[in-house]
């Protein structure tokens, strides 16, 4: 019974490693850079969510949309004014120039709401019980919710003109640019799917646990290592590798003390860049 407790719980942990991996592996596969502070958009969604519950006294679910709008806002503003300049320099400045918007993005929110920990609604939930399991009914829901983003997303990256521009300059940006693809746009897109999907895996996991500066940072080594499992670059196998890492770390629980739970992910991640650096489920190139 243990150890299906441990992989119900590792759904729940899975369902929030999908949401902010696939969020990396669209920004890494459209814009090509390692976006480093993804894990504090993270924090920041969960953070507004926070202050329209505060402000408006409404439900954390009635305040998650306005989240995530406010989320996708900042993460194109902050492309507009940063990353949009340094798009033709190399990786790496990209890369460190994420690192520098992680830092003031961190400091935002302890400077606006400090370093204590927080909780959207006050009291103890206790979890329903069946068949000896445990589970809370907003664990239910971050499931259910996250399989049907995920699904929505994949739709509408197969289905509609935007998402397909996605993919082609996914492939292939020089040649999506030359065939007449608004690039521009597509990276509008990336940013609002990617701050939208950061935005919502920040509320799930504070509903989950309780909001804390660093709630986005604890989350993005998953993140990264869910990505690089499914190859990175490619959101539909970042669902599959976060699949991997929640499963494998709350099982390691079983075995090991909780603390080293993180490690697993690390672990994992390594062990594939060294086997298979394109990603066990990467599509084989030419």
């Amino acid at each position: 019974m243990d150890i299906v407790q441990a992989i119900l719980y590792g759904l729940i942990l899975s369902s929030i490693f999908a949401l902010g991996a696939v969020g990396v592996s669209l920004i890494f596969g459209i814009l090509r850079f390692a976006h480093f502070a993804h894990g504090d958009m993270v924090t920041l969604g969960a953070y507004l969510a926070l202050a329209v519950v505060t402000l408006g006294q409404v439900s954390v679910w009635l305040a998650l949309p306005v989240a995530v709008l406010v989320t996708a806002g900042a993460a194109i503003a902050v492309d507009h004014v940063v990353y949009r300049r340094l798009r033709r320099t190399r990786p790496v400045i990209l890369f460190l120039a994420s690192v520098g918007v992680a830092f003031v993005l961190r400091n935002l929110v302890l400077g606006i709401w400090g370093p204590q920990n927080l909780v959207y609604e006050p009291g103890i939930k206790l979890p329903m019980q069946f068949a000896g399991l445990r589970l809370k009914i907003d664990q239910l829901v971050i499931i259910v919710a996250s399989i049907a983003l995920i699904s929505g997303l994949a739709l509408f990256l197969r289905m509609t003109k935007i998402g397909k521009a996605m993919r082609a300059m996914s492939d292939d940006p020089d040649l999506a640019r030359v065939s007449g693809i608004d690039t521009d746009a597509v990276v509008r897109w990336t940013w609002v799917l990617g701050g939208a999907l950061a935005a919502t895996a920040g509320v799930f996991h504070a509903l989950d646990t309780r909001l804390q500066p660093t709630l986005g940072w604890d989350l993005l080594l998953g993140f990264f290592a869910a990505a690089i499992l499914g190859g990175i670059g490619r959101p539909m196998g970042a669902i599959a590798g976060a699949l991997v890492i929640g499963l494998a770390s709350e099982l390691s629980t079983l075995f090991l003390p909780p603390v080293y739970r993180s490690a697993v992910a690390f672990v994992l991640m390594i062990a594939v860049l060294l086997i298979r650096p394109t990603g066990i489920f990467a599509e084989a190139r030419r």
